[in-house]
């Protein structure tokens, strides 16, 4: 039942040779890993008017500039993301290079962020999806939380099915996305060439704004930086691309930075020239939309897209936090079963608690994650200074040829990112000082479980570990409920492995019940030793382990080795377990903690 239900859902298991079939190509892979940053177009030139806002609409000529400072951050940011696939073809992008470059602590703040950040990409992105979804139907905004928890449960199941099945079901919406943006550009700048539009609408640039300072436009700029979250997912996936990977994903790369930067630019110009001011109950979007096509199907066909990249923005993040981990499990900061492909060969743990995590951060903030877009933003660009400060150490320590120019391109992305997170830290501190809180935490976690790793491995091998002391018999323990098959079969069984050293215990509650057992057992099993323990309190656990403690303590002495053979019956149907007791897993469940003792199951099936 169970196998068959995950049948339909994920689709018949893979086998390991068909690996390469499940590698993207460059159309797919633009679609999957691009929809985060394309998304952002949506968002981000929204943010630097509703910064310039607070000093007058007069200021809205200078977002202009502001946009050209983020298209030079893009550009340097690709760059640099180019010279890290090539670099490191492995992926894991900022984390891989800020481990080598700039050390240990430096690298898992920037895997740490990074994993954090998608976690935040899927319950933001898919929570904003919701929201323009429930205000084109507010009778259903009551069911916000619901809708979401039910996209991201379809996004996950998606992605466990495959890289390339998903990425087939997602390239569509993604496309339309572009396709319906560059027509609204393309229509608009035909509008403003054609006199359609009237130049009165917006203050000419260079005009004098009073109250305009510096820190406003770093403010208005680190917030139209938010456009860039998402560029990274291409370096941390290099693995997912079809060979040459390295190559196939540089090109992808920069075809997401000439579509991002041509979508934002003709966002923020339009926004400009039509003197759009940001709205709280209509996006920038929405209106040069509707100031260009009136309440037409395009106008319609522009917002049914935005929602649907908004939403499916959410795949960015499944489809780099999977390999993000990998990278970090590999070095044995996070648990290693983040190593392990599913029935699809996707790394569905990954899938599954990127999943988790994100419903449960859409249920605590009731679906209003709009407070998280700072610290989203925050967790990218932390990341992306540490990136690109790696890269420039890279270059002045091994100085190739050309290295000059790659310096400066990543010092160049090295300052702007590192003044967008002091901005962001200065303007927004109450939203995102909880990342001085959960970044230290993360690390502390991570040198933990390492820790614990190469403990293990310590006491594993070979080579390091105490001498194992001879064993010179084998004592058993069999724990009796009662004459039956079930103990008949346990005994044959131990009575197999060293039958003059076998003792049955059996915990009774009443002194009449221990003597009439006794008597049963001396007719039934008289050549196997019996015990019977007087339980006062009703426990059948604590008299137990004491009497095996007792037996390991003196059996030690002698080297010799005690086992618990816990006799169990196992029903012919699943569900039949719930109307026993299942005593036999609890002795188990305490018995596994005795460092010197072997506990055993013997299963009896039943027929009906």
């Amino acid at each position: 039942m169970v196998s068959s239900v995950k049948r339909f859902l994920i689709g018949r298991p893979l086998k390991s040779t068909e690996l390469g079939e499940q590698k993207l190509n460059k159309t797919k892979a633009l679609a999957i890993l691009s929809s985060d940053a394309l998304s952002s177009v949506a968002y981000g030139p929204e943010q630097i008017l509703l910064v310039l806002m607070t000093v007058s609409a007069a200021a809205f000529w200078y977002s202009i500039p502001i946009a050209f400072g983020v298209l030079i951050l893009l550009t340097a940011l690709i760059l640099s993301y180019r010279q890290i696939i090539y670099a490191y073809p492995q992926g894991g992008g900022a984390y891989v290079v800020s481990k080598t470059n700039l050390g240990t602590n430096p690298g898992l703040i920037a895997g740490g962020s990074l994993l954090v950040d998608y976690i935040l990409t899927v319950a933001v992105s898919v929570s904003a999806g919701t929201d323009a979804i429930t205000s084109a139907f507010p009778a259903l905004h009551e069911y916000n939380v619901m809708i979401a928890v039910i996209f991201v449960v379809l996004l996950t199941l998606l992605n466990l099915r495959g890289v390339t099945e998903s990425a087939s079901v997602l390239a569509y919406p993604v496309y339309l996305f572009v396709l319906a943006l560059f027509i609204l550009i393309g229509v608009g700048l035909f509008r403003i060439a054609t006199g359609e539009v009237p130049p009165d609408l917006h203050t000419p640039a260079g005009t004098p704004v009073a109250g305009i300072s510096l820190f406003i436009l770093l403010r208005a700029f680190a917030s139209g930086s938010s456009a860039l979250t998402g560029v990274e997912a291409i370096s941390n996936a290099i693995p997912n691309f079809k060979s040459p990977a390295p190559v196939n994903a540089a090109k992808t790369l920069t075809a997401m930075g000439l579509l991002l930067a041509l979508l934002f630019w003709g966002i923020v110009y339009l926004a400009y020239y039509y003197g759009i001011s940001p709205l709280a109950e209509v996006t920038v979007v929405s209106q040069i939309a509707e100031e260009t096509f009136g309440r037409t199907f395009m106008y319609f066909f522009i917002q049914g897209t935005t929602a649907l990249i908004l939403i499916l923005a959410a795949n960015t993040g499944y489809s780099a936090f999977p390999l993000l981990a990998v990278n970090l499990a590999q070095d044995k900061f996070i648990p290693r079963m983040f190593t392990f492909r599913g029935d699809r060969l996707g790394y569905s743990n990954g899938i599954m608690i990127l999943g988790a995590a994100s419903i449960l951060l859409i249920i605590l903030f009731g679906g209003h994650t709009e407070n998280l877009i700072p610290l989203y933003a925050v967790g990218v660009f932390i990341p992306f200074t540490l990136s690109q400060t790696g890269m420039m150490v890279k270059w002045l320590r091994e100085k190739p040829k050309g290295w000059v120019t790659k310096f400066v391109i990543n010092t160049t992305g090295a300052l702007i990112s590192f003044i967008v997170t002091i901005v962001f830290f200065l303007t927004k501190f109450a939203q995102v000082w909880s990342v001085l809180v959960f970044l230290p935490i993360i690390i502390y976690l991570f040198h933990r479980i390492k820790m614990h790793y190469e403990a293990v491995g310590d006491q594993l091998r070979i080579t390091t570990c105490e001498p194992v002391v001879p064993i010179e018999g084998n004592i058993i323990i069999v724990p009796v409920s009662g004459i039956t098959h079930v103990v008949e079969n346990s005994l044959n069984y131990a009575k197999s492995l060293s039958p003059e050293r076998i003792i049955a215990v059996y915990v009774a509650f009443e002194r009449e019940d221990e003597k009439k057992f006794e008597e049963k057992w001396s007719t039934w099993q008289p050549d196997v030793r019996l015990v019977t323990l007087h339980s006062q309190y009703r426990s059948i656990i604590q008299p137990l382990t004491k009497f095996v403690d007792t037996v390991e303590h003196k059996a030690r002495e002698s080297n010799y080795q005690v086992t618990v053979l816990i006799p169990q019956f196992i029903p012919k149907k699943g569900w039949h377990n719930f109307l026993h007791n299942q005593s036999s897993l609890l002795i188990r469940a305490f018995l596994l903690y005795r460092r010197n003792v072997v506990v055993t199951t013997v299963p009896y099936h039943l027929k009906k």
